[in-house]
Formats: structure tokens, sequence, C-alpha cells
């Protein structure tokens, strides 16, 4: 629910914007943004604070843990986490964790990470070195994150529901063609490039750009499939909250569409593994991206005039 209210489903391919020295794809918005939009729309007052000293960074948090007895949210780098497992160990800045206490005597922290299981601890260097990394797309400031307070109540929720359901609607159709590289506009872009992508770089710099892509739609931050499916089940939540009945045929169709993107991602993963007895080509995937983009396309669109209705 609380994706679907931040209107958090997206799609954008940078080739200009690197990551581990190849293209940003995301699949939804950043989680900095998410957070920015669900704590407005709710009317919940929250803190953002970065840092370039490191001590004052770390006095902060304990303040806030030992004193208000505050969780804290924190950007840190993915690499320098001890707990993470190796496949996952690369410089991306954008990881997001839950500081919820300190061990004064051992100098250690509680966090909860999506990656782990369960509750995970840091030694105190340990989660200054992850809170101010180096590396990945930018350093890291020592960024954290806090609710500072929550209203006594909850706004209605169904009319929020309609008006972000139309916001990410607008989000991925409303691009104009001059900016090839959001939305289904940067679906269709990445199916025309993917195809050249061995001819222009080779084969060895192609297959490892595929392999982040992959690694974006499948691993980080749930995967861009992963995000599909959240958003359909969002779809099935608002149907029976607001009433808007076609909201689970739209649920379906999503995770049908999730289930493509799953299949590019098998077809993606074979071509980097060179598979025997395997023929997937480049142009292969650019069709299925240029099925996908055409599917989502329409989904939104019928999406965006259903939601349109029920608003008026």
């Amino acid at each position: 629910m609380i994706f679907g209210l931040a209107s958090g489903l997206f799609f954008v391919h940078l080739p200009f914007v690197k990551l581990a020295g190849m293209p940003v794809t995301s699949f939804r918005t950043f989680p900095g943004v998410l957070f920015k939009r669900i704590t407005k729309l709710l009317g919940i007052k929250a803190t953002t604070r970065r840092y370039l000293n490191k001590e004052h960074a770390m006095r902060d948090l304990d303040r806030l843990l030992l004193e208000k007895q505050t969780p804290v949210g924190c950007v840190v780098g993915m690499y320098y986490l001890p707990y993470m497992p190796k496949e996952y160990r690369f410089h991306f800045n954008g990881h997001n964790i839950c500081v919820i206490g300190k061990d004064e005597q051992a100098d250690t922290y509680a966090v909860l990470d999506s990656n782990a299981t369960q509750k995970v601890t840091l030694s105190r260097r340990e989660l200054l070195k992850v809170r101010f990394a180096k590396g990945g797309t930018y350093p890291l400031l020592g960024q954290m994150y806090w609710i500072k307070s929550v209203p006594k109540q909850l706004p209605d929720l169904n009319p929020l529901i309609l008006k972000s359901i139309h916001k990410v609607c607008w989000y991925m159709i409303s691009q104009p063609g001059f900016i090839p590289y959001v939305g289904v506009n940067g679906i269709a872009y990445l199916s025309r490039s993917i195809r050249g992508w061995e001819q222009k770089m080779g084969k060895r710099r192609a297959s490892l750009n595929l392999a982040q892509l992959v690694r974006m739609l499948e691993e980080i931050g749930t995967g861009g499939a992963g995000f599909r499916f959240i958003y359909g089940a969002f779809l099935q939540e608002a149907a029976a909250r607001t009433g808007v009945a076609e909201l689970n045929d739209y649920s379906k169709r999503i995770t049908a569409i999730g289930d493509l993107w799953r299949e590019f991602a098998f077809k993606a993963s074979r071509i980097y593994k060179r598979r025997e007895g395997e023929s997937y080509t480049y142009d292969d995937l650019g069709d299925l991206l240029l099925t996908i983009g055409e599917q989502e396309k329409a989904f939104f669109q019928d999406l965006d005039r259903t939601v349109k209705e029920y608003m008026k």
C-alpha cells in the first residue's frame, strides 16, 4: 500500500549515468523519493540530514537511538556491509538500512536490512565505513533520516489511492518523445539500443552490461519484475478498499507483465552464461522489450482512463 500510495512504479534507463562503469537502469523511483512522498501524503513529519563531519554524524545517531529511542534510517554503501553475500557486494551507494538500537558496552548497533533474514549487528567502525562509503555513483555524506511525529488520525485513503494511481500512470506515459530514457519511452529506447550492444561494445563489454541489467532487474531493491508484482498486490488492496472492482483485472495484467520481465531476465542470463544448445540473441531481447513496452503503455493508458472516471 505504501509503495502504491507513493506512486513508486517507474522505469528509467540512463546510459550517461554509470554504476560500476555501466548504465543505470531502475524499475521504480528512488527510496528517498518514496519516503518523502509517503510522509508528505500522510502528514508524517520526518527529517533528513547529511554530514561533512563523521563524528558529528555518529553523535547525532547515538542521541536519537539512546535518548529519543527513535529508529533511524541510514543510506549506506552495500560493498562494505559485512553480512552482505559476496554476489551482492558492489559499489552501490543507495542502500537503505534501519538502525534500531545501540549496545553501549560493546559499541555495536542493531540493524534491520531487507537483504538480511534477521536482525544483524554492526560495529561502530563498520557502520561509520558504510555511512561514508566512497565509490559507486556518488559519495555518501552519512545521510540519515527519521520520523519526528505521526498524526493522530491518517487522512481518508480512498481519494489518495486513486490520485496516486493516476500519478504513476502520468509518470509512465506522459513523457514527450524527446525524452527517450524514462517511462515507457525508456523501455522502447532500451529495446532499440540493446540490439547493437555487441557491435558497439564488443562481446565482453556487452555481456557485462547485460549482467548489470539483470542484476538491476532481479536483485537490487527487490527487482524490476518484483516491483510489478508488488504493484499488482497494491491494486488488489486498492480494489478492496475503494470498491473499484476493475482494479482487480489491472492487478492481473501488471502481474502478467512482471512475468514477461522475468522471462527477459531468464533469456538475458542465458546469453551472459553462454549455455550450450541455447540460441537467444540480443535481437530476441530487443523484441521482448518491445512487447513489454507496448503492454506497459496500453496498461497505463487503460488504467488511467478507468481511474479518472472515479476521480470525477
